[in-house]
């Protein structure tokens, strides 16, 4: 077995690894035991009784974090010209179509999201093969094919995040910084867990919510106890 350091052995003491904590004491103690020297993501992890292979039962959707996660994201969007001035204008950081494209086909996407409009996606869908894996496709179902392109892009510089469960029925996103106050990481976990409850599949049975643990950047997960939260 491994020597436990010096830090781990403060963090453990600090908490229970065995002991659910409720919602709101538990991000008290992520703040309490994170000790990187950058700002930490908080992170929420949320196991589903659902069977993603089923299409049913795939579970992904949208949310509008009160407080945003505190990343400054970075926005493309692929616009026909007349859309260029409503993106810059909204705060996207890149913006055009075709020297664009040939830069993503060149390997290239330094980009946290990316935003389009219908009447280009047959241009955009053939980069699929290099957006999907890293999960920058525009999806109309995300809000990130619309032509609506300055609301679009407002949304996810103010804390819109895309999500979905992954093969092991899981769902993890980051909800804010360690640096946020506890009642703002609090909102913005309440909000994700509501929007969630709310996406449960009909054909899904049994216990919906298996489990849900909130961690920050390289700090031990935390148990939640689910009777602590109301409406899930």
């Amino acid at each position: 077995m491994g020597k436990i350091s010096k830090k781990r052995k403060e963090v453990l003491e600090k908490y229970d690894l065995k002991q659910k904590y409720p919602l709101s004491e538990a991000v008290k103690v992520v703040k309490d035991i994170t000790t990187t020297k950058f700002d930490a993501s908080v992170d929420i992890d949320i196991r589903l009784g659902v069977d993603p292979r089923k299409a049913d039962q795939m579970v992904r959707g949208v949310a509008t974090l009160p407080h945003g996660t505190g990343k400054d994201l970075k926005v493309l969007v692929l616009c026909t010209p007349d859309k260029e001035d409503e993106a810059k204008e909204a705060g996207a950081d890149y913006v055009g179509l075709d020297e664009y494209i040939k830069k993503i086909e060149g390997g290239w996407t330094d980009v946290d999201v990316i935003i389009t409009m219908p009447a280009v996606m047959a241009k955009v869908g053939k980069l699929g093969r290099i957006l999907g894996p890293r999960g920058l496709m525009p999806n109309p179902k995300s809000g990130t094919v619309t032509n609506d392109i300055g609301k679009a892009v407002k949304e996810v510089k103010m804390g819109k995040i895309d999500f979905k469960v992954d093969k092991f029925g899981i769902i993890h996103t980051s909800i804010g910084k360690v640096s946020f106050d506890a009642e703002k990481i609090l909102d913005n976990a309440r909000e994700m867990l509501n929007v969630v409850s709310k996406l449960k599949p009909a054909s899904a049975k049994g216990t919906y919510f298996k489990s849900i643990h909130l961690s920050s950047t390289m700090s031990p997960g935390i148990a939640i106890d689910q009777n602590s939260i109301t409406g899930i």
